[in-house]
């Protein structure tokens, strides 16, 4: 098989080969939280009366070990972790062996690139010599720097693994984490050690069942990979791994660097799609959705490009303003549908994301959060997005009015950043709309943000005021229509 230039294959066999540490690591091992808290108690066996009960823990007064750690190393038992999910089955369901298969292939796939780093770095010598305490003075911070960077690859990778191989199986189901904090650098062994440490922790609370399991462990990943993209911003000796792209040909998953791997996922829509000619009046407006629906459509998924982002025309952001009750709603119906039919007939997966009310948190941060995730939700360049922020005015804050919230502020911070901001790239791949009544409530830079304007003026002429009756009425009627053909302004 041919690859791009700036891809690399990782071979099935070197993955394979790593099966059997990474079933040894799901089976079980002892390890010492360092960072982290331990949030479900271990359980104690059994002992006979006055064994053990008056024993006095023992404090270092040692200084530098004063503040290490005291905990004692329990035992890590994912899959026995796993199993218990279920209330006590003891066959395994079938959510459950996907999950234990996903963890394995995952754990394999992070040894297997972070063996290949070693290679690549130097990194495998550098241990041997380490070994045979040979390892001279000048090249001892150079082998700090690359097992911290050996440590931030593998728990990557392991975190983009996990959550690209589970998508499939993800459901409505959600489930809030909170960060993660038991992230070690010491070496690649020990940071997956850690990272499993603390996933067992998060089943043990959250999974309750099956769907919860799934989500579970998808939230978690997506929070590691977060902390770990987040810390590899200040380490060094990474560019043996951000310069080149892996691939998993088997798994259709694809490494580049820090960056999540996404599965072309979309989204089912109970949306109620109108046709073209059921949105009365509203024609320039119209022909403009029904266009960017067309351009939308010739996305390259191969190169992540579009022809007309790439020589000029292609609306990224619009804006949709009209009087209230003039159609815009109706509007995003008819776009939404149009691209929907239109990726259905060519093979292609649609997401669909409205920005709502339910966005804005009273936590700090939390509001932009959600907004971040609705735009790296539309912006996935494995599918077809269209957003839409409806009456916007009511979401984004306009800054200098004191009846802005600070989740208004946040969602209007994140708005500009994304739409124009210095690291925003257009793909063309996914169209944003806003839509608001009042569009000079909508602060300055936002709507200046905005490529195109949508003029929703409702129905203009005589015969639109015939078809939308006609369309309001249905056909529970007996008025004569008299020489007017019924929606033939509206084509």
């Amino acid at each position: 098989m041919s690859l791009p230039a700036d891809q690399m294959e990782l071979r099935e066999e070197e993955i394979r080969a790593q099966y059997p540490a990474a079933a040894a690591m799901l089976e079980g091992f002892d390890h010492t939280p360092r960072i982290a808290k331990a949030k479900v108690a271990a359980p104690t066996k059994e002992r006979s009366p006055g064994v053990g009960a008056a024993r006095r823990r023992f404090r270092s007064t040692t200084p530098g070990l004063v503040t290490r750690s005291t905990a004692r190393p329990e035992g890590v038992r994912l899959i026995e972790r796993i199993e218990e999910t279920d209330g006590g089955d003891p066959i395994l369901s079938p959510g459950q062996a996907t999950v234990l298969h996903t963890l394995r292939r995952a754990l394999a796939i992070a040894l297997a690139v972070a063996e290949g780093y070693g290679e690549q770095t130097g990194l495998v010598e550098l241990k041997k010599q380490n070994l045979e305490a040979a390892l001279p003075k000048s090249k001892q911070a150079g082998f700090a720097e690359l097992l911290v960077g050996e440590a931030l690859v593998a728990l990557s990778v392991f975190a983009n693994a996990t959550a690209y191989l589970l998508s499939p199986h993800a459901s409505e189901v959600s489930v809030e984490i909170g960060a993660v904090e038991e992230v070690l650098t010491d070496n690649a062994g020990m940071a997956l050690h850690g990272a499993l440490w603390e996933l067992d922790q998060e089943i043990a609370l959250f999974a309750e069942d099956e769907p919860r399991l799934v989500a579970t462990v998808m939230a978690y990943a997506e929070q590691l990979m977060e902390r770990v993209s987040l810390r590899a911003q200040t380490a060094t000796r990474l560019e043996a791994f951000t310069s080149a792209n892996t691939r998993v040909e088997a798994d259709d998953f694809t490494i580049s660097g820090f960056t999540p791997s996404r599965k072309a996922r979309g989204t089912k829509l109970t949306m109620e799609f109108v046709k073209p000619h059921q949105v009365v009046g509203n024609h320039i407006a119209k022909y403009q959705a029904m266009k960017l629906a067309k351009m939308l459509m010739a996305y390259d998924f191969e190169r992540k490009l579009n022809p007309f982002a790439e020589l000029g025309g292609f609306i990224f952001t619009f804006m949709g303003d009209g009087m209230p009750g003039t159609g815009k709603t109706t509007l995003i119906k008819m776009m939404a549908g149009l691209i929907a039919g239109y990726c259905e007939t060519a093979g292609f997966a649609f997401r669909y994301q409205n920005l709502s009310t339910e966005s804005i948190d009273s936590y700090q941060g939390k509001s932009a959060q959600n907004a971040k995730a609705f735009i790296n939700n539309v912006l996935d360049p494995a599918v077809i997005g269209f957003g839409t922020i409806d009456d916007i005015d009511q979401l984004a804050g306009k800054r200098g009015d004191r009846q802005s919230s600070a989740g208004q502020l946040e969602i209007t911070a994140v708005l500009m950043e994304s739409f124009a901001g210095a690291n925003t790239v257009v793909r063309g791949n996914c169209t944003f709309g806003m839509f608001s009544n009042y569009p000079e409530n909508v602060d300055d830079a936002l709507r200046q943000r905005a490529g195109a304007r949508f003029l929703v003026d409702g129905p203009q002429t005589r015969d639109d005021y015939i078809d939308i009756l006609a369309l309001l009425m249905g056909k529970n009627h007996a008025i004569p229509l008299g020489d007017h053909e019924v929606y033939a302004a509206q084509e």
